[in-house]
């Protein structure tokens, strides 16, 4: 689990084809990898991978069909800059919220209005994952934890105000319109309307 506060920002250095429509990518990350071990998780972009090894300041971690289809991960190439979040640990304070690192789809940045204290990003939603958004909500995008300041129903989409140090410390700083990004909704509604489903919806 984590809480969708990235530790630092990192970069892809290579990227391995593996069978069966798979990537292995190296990442450069110090400060995650200065405690880490084979098989912890780390997550890269709000997706969860698991350590493969780890070596001076880099580790691997392979990410399979299924992720890459639906993460922005399928489009990873050397130098690109991803935010790294080792799993939290249970003593530690939850400064977030509660992020599983199970990508649930992309959405693309729309446009961008800066102002002199913060940044307005609106983002679009994908039909599926619309339901879960609300304002004032958690939303988790590329791994950071935002609370979504209001959301369009037609066509979907999300707003979210980012402050300098998550411009400065995360992609999002640097994200353009057009750019993909990787979207986690709140676990919580996905299971309160699953169990709502289940007692036919009363």
């Amino acid at each position: 689990m984590f809480t969708g506060i990235v530790e630092e920002l990192g970069q892809i250095t290579e990227v391995t084809p593996l069978p069966d429509d798979a990537l292995r990518l190296r990442i450069r990350g110090p400060e995650v990898t200065g405690d880490a071990a084979h098989g912890e998780s780390i997550a890269v972009n709000g997706v969860c991978l698991t350590v493969v090894e780890v070596a001076d300041g880099e580790f691997t971690a392979d990410v399979m069909r299924e992720t890459l289809e639906r993460s922005s991960l399928r489009g990873a190439s050397a130098g690109t800059p991803v935010n790294l979040e080792r799993a939290v640990r249970v003593e530690a304070r939850l400064g977030g919220h509660i992020v599983q690192g199970h990508v649930d789809g992309t959405g693309t940045i729309l446009r961008r209005t800066p102002s002199e204290n913060w940044e307005v990003v609106r983002i679009s939603l994908p039909e599926g994952l619309a339901r879960y958004v609300v304002e004032k909500g958690s939303i988790t995008v590329d791994g950071v934890s935002l609370t979504v300041t209001d959301v369009v129903d037609d066509p979907p989409s999300f707003g979210v105000s980012l402050i300098p140090t998550t411009l400065a410390a995360t992609t999002l700083g640097t994200r353009a319109p057009g750019d993909v990004v990787n979207l986690e909704v709140d676990v919580l509604a996905k299971y309160v309307e699953r169990l709502l489903d289940a007692r036919g919806g009363s």
